[in-house]
């Protein structure tokens, strides 16, 4: 029986900001632990919901130090690499694994298409300065360099790419990369809104987004396709999917940090040029969260027994 490297939830965990726009650590810590409490199995900082490309270099690295001290060993720690050039992604890994990380999510070199040549090189250097595991992240949609099941395989001779995160919105590709290169990564979803198409196509583990507002119901949504107790899941995924298309919009990170505000989690404020909702748009996405507020399942869990 296959055993993944990682598998389960590991949110991607958005940077809590003050009104002012500078870094609340400790509003994202109390986010953290309520994260933890629901029985994550990972915990992903400064992804694209973490706003990393909008952060100071300095407090990218202050964030990961702070969160790698909140969680005390309880989940990996991984951190988002997302920057603009090969050199100072090698130069973030080295910087981060010493700061206590556990792995990393990769993405390609950020405001650059680059050829598959080009983002294969990328990808290698960035794995050859560290040891420590690496989740790659393909979101060809948002970030224009599509990695596909044939570049994986390729890849597969790097020891420490051990997961996907398969976010091209194409769920065939799961089963291309399955029936390709079988057990050789874990493979995650990173699109909330076709999470349980991607559980019964066997994932290990899914990036979630929405759900971080929800932590309690996410984590019971997943185990139950764990069990594979599918009629529930489907009922489950009926009152969850308004949520969840809350993550496959361009203002995602607006929209979510709305859903934690309003979940009492956190709060909605970003860092510029993203600015929080006003008028109708907030309107109408308050009443979205409202109405998964009111009908959130009464049947829900945390940490697994």
């Amino acid at each position: 029986m296959k055993t993944a490297y990682w598998q389960g939830v590991f949110p991607a965990v958005t940077t809590q900001f003050k009104k002012d726009q500078s870094l609340d650590l400790e509003a994202t810590a109390r986010h953290v632990e309520a994260l933890l409490d629901s029985g994550v199995a990972g915990l992903i900082f400064l992804g694209s919901l973490g706003e990393n490309q909008a952060l100071l270099p300095d407090e990218k690295r202050r964030c990961i130090e702070a969160m790698v001290r909140v969680v005390n060993g309880r989940a990996p720690v991984l951190s988002g690499v997302a920057e603009n050039s090969t050199a100072a992604a090698c130069r973030y890994i080295r910087d981060v694994e010493r700061l206590g990380a556990n792995g990393f999510m990769l993405m390609p070199a950020m405001l650059y298409r680059g050829d598959p040549r080009e983002t294969m090189a990328h990808f290698r250097a960035a794995a050859q300065v560290t040891a420590l595991p690496i989740m790659i992240y393909n979101n060809p949609i948002s970030y224009a360099n599509d990695i596909t099941p044939e570049m994986f395989a390729e890849l597969a001779e790097v020891k420490n790419f051990v997961a996907l995160k398969e976010s091209s919105g194409n769920t065939r590709r799961i089963t291309d990369i399955y029936n390709l290169l079988g057990d050789r990564y874990a493979i995650f979803t990173g699109v909330d809104d076709l999470v349980l198409e991607s559980a019964i196509l066997g994932i290990d583990g899914w990036v979630a987004g929405s759900g971080i507002a929800f932590p309690a119901e996410n984590q019971y949504f997943w185990e139950l396709t764990r069990r594979g107790d599918w009629i529930k899941a489907r009922e489950i995924y009926q009152w969850f999917t308004p949520l969840l298309h809350l993550d496959v919009h361009p203002k995602f990170v607006q929209y979510i940090k709305l859903a934690v505000q309003e979940c009492g989690l956190g709060s909605e404020w970003v860092r510029a040029p993203r600015l929080p909702l006003v008028g109708d748009e907030r309107k109408q996405i308050l009443k979205i969260i409202g109405d998964g507020i009111a009908r959130r399942p009464k049947q829900r869990r945390g940490r697994a027994a």
